[in-house]
């Protein structure tokens, strides 16, 4: 069915809401988010929308997503769809495919914008912003009579643009005229401004329903990371509220669903919205407690008077150099019991994992458990990318191999803010191992993720503590870098040689060949804490699928920098040679009770 005519049969005492997923990296990912959106379908949302990567990355994912979604459980499916790198046939494939599932309702979005002339991906110059998409659906009478087509909108201003508010709402206006039925708005945290611009945006004349977007924040490090990426406006009573419960998980946790509340009640308590679009990040519990503190559920149980205590709180920002938030897994988490929810009636897992209707991840970076469904976000609508315009200035133009040492160590020292790797600074736990990070990028091994061991510190500890005060925390190190396949065959001839099983490795290239010596299913905890009254949490998990879903990445990232130079350009033919023949290597040293054993060990190869 049409969202717009849902939108006007709506009945409900309470605003209807609508929940949005994305397609997870990995095939067990996948089959572990269907149960999920299947309880969270029994919520009764209006719809359900599914994200599209940039080109159709996502395609066939997407597609299968939507298409079970709306078969299995009833619900209505808005499919995203992004004018990135799509070329009219790959359009009319998307469109034909999504008819042929029953799903009638499509999220036009311009996407990611190009990184640079990607000549290996044609861009077809009808498809370059939303309405693009919008005009092409409504100039066929067999598309426009099947779809109703939504369009996104920016109470703060679209993040890639730089451009007048006035000249934004003229855009809106234009996507209207075209045919939108419907507005999506970008995730916010300021309401009032939202009030000031959807007024604005009625006094123009534009009468369509507007669903605003709401993210509960989940994780410190995941919130930061989206405010960045979206140019989002931050109230400083939010980020003050943050700051004093940033290296609680849970706490932060608690706080996303309580701001959430209080956001959605300002807003429907306005008059000016028919119902609300929360944005999930594949996880369940946040938004089943917004829901039921909002009583828009019918669920009998209450929370009203407390929040819930899940059985884990997870590590908001593992170390890294300060660049790759380290993994977020899956943990043990307090079933919530919601009387219409359903229980998914399997097990997927033990020790770490329980019933998979409690299974509730903190999606912090690179290493989650890659069985999760909320492994592989790519952030709201598909914008991820850590290459943009406005930040290759930072890095100058590297034509050599020393160019680029160069810039990686000037990330160590401070010199810049971030790589095409690195979002940001290093952070504190980083300068706990700086001597050893510099050693090995001066020599050409070009670190990009690494943590220093810890043996038993307090919880509490500003540096490398996380979770529940009264806990004790555990690392094993580790470290990811990029190097040639002649310094690798030396790394592996010297664990063969020293390694005496207390080192295991992984190392990737850009064609897709795997080496390493870590048995097969094996999967190595990294992090882990111990907390009173909860089993042994590991937050971060090193195992064979997720590190080559990061190794992919890292590898496109090669690519897309190298993309913003022109053909047969000194920095790109560097960045493309980089991007063929080096590898990417993680090395994990088990005896987390000796600070120096990884050092030791690479010092030697």
């Amino acid at each position: 069915m049409k969202l717009t005519d849902k939108i006007a049969a709506h009945s409900s005492p309470f605003p209807f809401f609508t929940f949005e997923f994305f397609p997870p990296r990995t095939d067990q990912g996948f089959e572990n988010l269907v149960p999920r959106i299947g309880r969270l379908s029994s919520l009764k949302p209006l719809a359900i929308s599914v994200t599209w990567g940039a080109g159709g990355s996502t395609k066939e994912r997407s597609l299968d997503l939507a298409g079970l979604t709306q078969s299995n459980f009833g619900t209505d499916v808005i499919l995203h769809l992004t004018c990135t790198n799509m070329v009219q046939g790959m359009v009319d494939e998307a469109l034909l495919a999504a008819k042929e599932r029953g799903i009638q309702n499509i999220l036009a979005l311009r996407g990611d914008p190009p990184r640079g002339k990607e000549e290996w991906i044609p861009i077809d110059p009808k498809f370059q912003h939303g309405i693009d998409l919008v005009s092409y659906i409504h100039s066929k009478p067999e598309l426009s009579s099947h779809f109703c087509v939504g369009v996104a909108g920016y109470p703060e201003g679209h993040p890639d643009n730089l451009i007048s508010e006035e000249t934004e709402m003229e855009y809106l206006q234009q996507k209207v005229d075209a045919g939108a039925g419907f507005i999506v708005t970008q995730i916010f945290y300021n309401v009032d401004r939202f009030l000031t611009w959807i007024k604005k945006v009625r006094e123009r004349g534009i009468k369509v329903p507007i669903i605003p977007g709401i993210m509960p924040i989940q994780t410190y490090s995941s919130f930061l990371r989206l405010v960045k990426l979206c140019g989002i406006d931050v109230p400083p009573s939010v980020r003050l509220a943050l700051e004093d419960i940033k290296l609680d998980d849970q706490s932060v946790k608690n706080y996303g669903v309580q701001l959430a509340v209080d956001m959605i009640r300002q807003i429907t308590a306005a008059g000016v919205v028919p119902g609300v679009h929360l944005c999930t990040l594949n996880l369940e519990k946040s938004v089943q407690r917004v829901l039921e503190q909002l009583q828009w559920t019918g669920v009998s149980h209450s929370f009203q008077n407390k929040l819930i205590s899940e059985e884990t709180s997870n590590k908001a920002e593992p170390a890294t150099d300060g660049r790759f938030v380290s993994p977020s897994a899956a943990a043990n988490a307090a079933t919530l019991g919601l009387a219409n929810i359903p229980p998914s009636g399997t097990e997927v897992g033990s020790g770490e994992l329980n019933k998979a209707d409690s299974w509730d991840d903190f999606p912090n970076g690179r290493f989650g458990d890659f069985k999760s469904p909320a492994y592989g976000d790519q952030g709201p609508w598909g914008n991820s990318g850590t290459v943009r315009p406005e930040t290759l200035s930072e890095w100058g133009n590297p034509q050599s191999l020393s160019d680029l040492t160069t810039l990686f160590l000037n990330h160590l020292h401070s010199k810049i803010n971030k790589t095409p790797f690195s979002p940001g600074p290093l952070s504190a736990e980083s300068l706990l191992i700086l001597p050893h990070l510099e050693k090995l990028t001066k020599r050409g091994w070009w670190t990009v993720g690494s943590q220093p061991a810890v043996d038993g510190k307090e919880s509490s500890d500003e540096v490398v503590g996380w979770g529940p005060k009264t806990g004790f925390i555990f690392q094993k190190g580790f470290v990811e870098f990029f190097c040639t396949e002649e310094d690798l065959n030396q790394i592996e001839k010297q664990v063969e040689q020293k390694g005496e099983e207390w080192v295991h490795w992984f190392a990737a290239n850009s064609r897709g060949e795997c080496r390493g010596n870590v048995p097969e299913d094996g999967r190595n905890a990294v992090t882990w804490g111990v907390f009173p009254g909860q089993e042994i949490i590991q937050t971060t998990i090193i195992e064979q699928e997720n590190f080559l879903s990061w190794a992919e990445e890292a590898f496109s990232i090669w690519k897309n920098w190298a993309s913003f130079y022109r053909p047969g350009s000194p920095e790109r033919a560097l960045l493309e040679s980089v991007h063929h023949e080096r590898w990417l290597v993680s090395i994990v040293h088990h005896n987390y009770k000796d600070a120096s054993a990884l050092w030791t060990f690479l010092s030697e190869a």
